[in-house]
């Protein structure tokens, strides 16, 4: 199973959303169960369940586990591809956010689009090194901070940006044959205090 997996098809996307589906999902990350085993932790008949479930297995959410006989029947136990998904903006392609519309560093509209930009490009990167066997060479660093004044964080931000500018000009090499390019995001927002965070949950 995998830790974290993108759902890029819109119609996987709209099977996962549903809500007895995404509990479905949730029970199968748990461990391997069959649909009479989900029927009672999900208050559903079995029958309702092994609908639901073959929706969640025609999109790649779920896959079979195991099979098991129970007197004349064949018990199918089934567990979800991973533990968690992501929806990638692809699923709304039409509509997806376009970072590149409009620039404001400032604006957290334009940075909830490069968060979009950046879970489509690692998901489809993902997608395309599961594909070809191949690891995917990323890198990514998360951390807090707190401010003792809004003059300390604006500091802070021109700090930063001239430190990553520099780096960005030492190793930048546009003319290297067999060279790749990379994408770099860096973000600050404020933490989500306890309270939203349950709110959301």
């Amino acid at each position: 199973m995998l830790d974290v997996t993108v759902i890029e098809d819109p119609e996987a996307a709209a099977v996962s959303l549903d809500p007895i589906r995404a509990r479905l999902l949730a029970e199968l990350a748990a461990g391997p169960a069959s649909a009479a085993m989900l029927a009672g932790q999900v208050g559903l008949p079995r029958q309702k369940v092994n609908y639901h479930l073959k929706a969640l297995e025609r999109h790649g959410l779920v896959e079979l586990a195991d099979e098991r006989r129970k007197g004349n029947v064949t018990e199918r136990l089934m567990r979800a591809t991973a533990a968690s998904y992501v929806i990638s903006p692809l699923a709304l392609a039409a509509v997806q956010p376009d970072p590149d519309r409009f620039r404001d560093q400032l604006s957290a509209r334009w940075l909830l689009a490069l968060g979009a930009r950046l879970v489509r490009d690692v998901g489809s990167l993902i997608t395309g090194a599961t594909k070809a066997q191949q690891r995917l060479a990323t890198y990514a660093l998360d951390g807090e901070v707190r401010f003792a004044s809004a003059a300390e964080r604006a500091a802070f931000v021109q700090e930063l940006t001239a430190g990553v500018a520099a780096l960005i000009r030492k190793y930048d090499a546009p003319d290297a044959e067999g060279g790749r390019d990379h994408r770099i995001v860096v973000a600050l927002h404020p933490t989500l205090k306890q309270t939203e965070q349950t709110e959301q949950d």
